[in-house]
């Protein structure tokens, strides 16, 4: 027997799907997305549905947008001969707080694990050689996590890249071994990028 009603035990359920969230945690947002007043709880279930019907990929760079193309793309003021490319959206946030990168981006949504059973065709590789191989491209900037398997992202990426005599670099090792782009500080992301080296 179930100790709380079916569709609050489904809430919850869906709340522990969700990453970094474990089944205490996930009751605590249940009991509260339930005690909201009507209006909040609908204007909440709304944002969800609107943010899953209305968020797409960018036509060029693959970063979320609501529209055909992302903000950083429209921008005209952006260096367009520099990518850089990170596993996910949240890495554009990253690089983006450090206010030191001026070039686009390139959105892979994934990185290779042979562990997971994810591989350079499941990720959004092809549209990046693509990209380069359009022309224009002076520098790759390879801003994967630096872990096993960011490393081995890049550089098959890089290798991939060698062909098109375009010049790939790696972000320095300011962000430790092992870490996430999304919690590294705004000074270590800095001197990530202004240290970056090539491949």
């Amino acid at each position: 027997m179930d100790f709380f009603p079916s569709a609050l035990e489904n809430l919850i359920d869906k709340f522990a799907t969700l990453p970094g969230i474990g089944r205490k945690t996930a009751q605590r947002l249940a009991f509260y997305v339930i005690s909201l007043p009507d209006g909040e709880a609908q204007d909440f279930a709304e944002a969800v549905t609107m943010a899953k019907s209305s968020v797409r990929c960018c036509a060029i760079c693959l970063n979320l947008t609501d529209g055909e193309i992302c903000a950083v793309c429209k921008n005209e003021r952006r260096e367009t001969g520099v990518i850089c490319v990170v596993s996910d959206p949240k890495g554009v946030l990253a690089i983006e707080r450090s206010h030191e990168f001026r070039g686009r981006y390139h959105v892979l949504h994934g990185v290779i694990s042979p562990m997971t059973n994810v591989g350079p065709d499941d990720i959004r590789i092809k549209e990046l050689i693509a990209r380069v191989a359009d022309g224009g491209v002076e520098e790759v900037i390879m801003a994967t996590n630096p872990d096993t398997e960011g490393e081995t992202t890049a550089r098959y990426i890089s290798r991939l890249l060698k062909p098109f005599e375009v010049k790939v670099t790696r972000l320095a090792y300011g962000i430790p071994v092992g870490g996430s782009l999304e919690f590294a500080d705004d000074a270590t992301l800095m001197r990530a990028i202004e240290g970056r080296m090539e491949f």
